[in-house]
């Protein structure tokens, strides 16, 4: 049986779940610099972070600057449907 492709709105949910945890290692990382399971844990979420928002950006659109990907004759972003256009976010 094939597996749904999520939502969305569940794939912005992943990418806020794991922004939320790659902020919380990060702030967590500047008190217990030496900690290295935490060092793990960010690298692993970072990991998982940037993959979200590539997945996100090539089934709906960029939603930060470094998921926009531009042909080399014009900038695309400004292409699709803004957030009050029912676009991203």
């Amino acid at each position: 049986m094939a597996q749904k492709a999520p939502t969305r709105q569940q794939m912005l949910q992943w990418v806020n779940m794991v922004s939320f945890a790659v902020t919380e290692a990060n702030l967590y990382l500047d008190t217990h610099p030496d900690d290295a399971a935490a060092l793990a844990y960010f690298q692993e979420y970072s990991r998982l972070r940037n993959q979200a928002l590539e997945d996100y950006a090539s089934m709906f659109g960029p939603l930060t600057v470094d998921t926009a990907k531009g042909s080399r004759k014009k900038w695309e972003w400004v292409n699709n449907p803004w957030p009050w256009e029912g676009g991203a976010c």
